[in-house]
């Protein structure tokens, strides 16, 4: 196979169209499905005093992580389907799997301490 073989990557027009209608159609589902997570966030919320503010920033923030995890992830897949050769399809996911990495790391460390904040908040005797 020739250099130019190997460095054409290209998507008929009909499949780049399927693509970003599906794209569309799972942005929609997903703010969807956010709009009813933030509604049972809120019916969680009326549970006890520190209970209920440790609930709501976990839960606002897991939210808040979903929501950029899947933008992140669809704006990803649309990059994918608009490259123009395999050395950008390897580029963009080098940088989503980096990006992503460093997101998770730096979420998970974050829910960790606000879920010790909380339980060190809920353990402390009423006065």
């Amino acid at each position: 196979m020739s250099d130019e073989g190997r460095n054409r990557f290209e998507i008929p027009n009909d499949m780049r169209s399927m693509a970003e209608a599906g794209f569309e159609q799972a942005r929609k589902a997903f703010d969807s499905f956010l709009s009813g997570a933030q509604q049972t966030a809120s019916s969680m919320e009326g549970r006890g005093e520190a209970v209920r503010s440790s609930v709501h920033e976990i839960s606002s923030k897991a939210i808040s992580y979903a929501q950029q995890n899947m933008t992140a992830s669809l704006d990803y897949a649309e990059k994918l389907v608009r490259a123009k050769d395999l050395s950008e399809v390897m580029r963009l996911h080098t940088e989503y799997v980096q990006g992503q990495m460093k997101a998770l790391t730096e979420q998970a460390s974050d829910i960790g301490q606000t879920m010790g904040r909380a339980a060190m908040e809920a353990a402390k005797p009423k006065s």
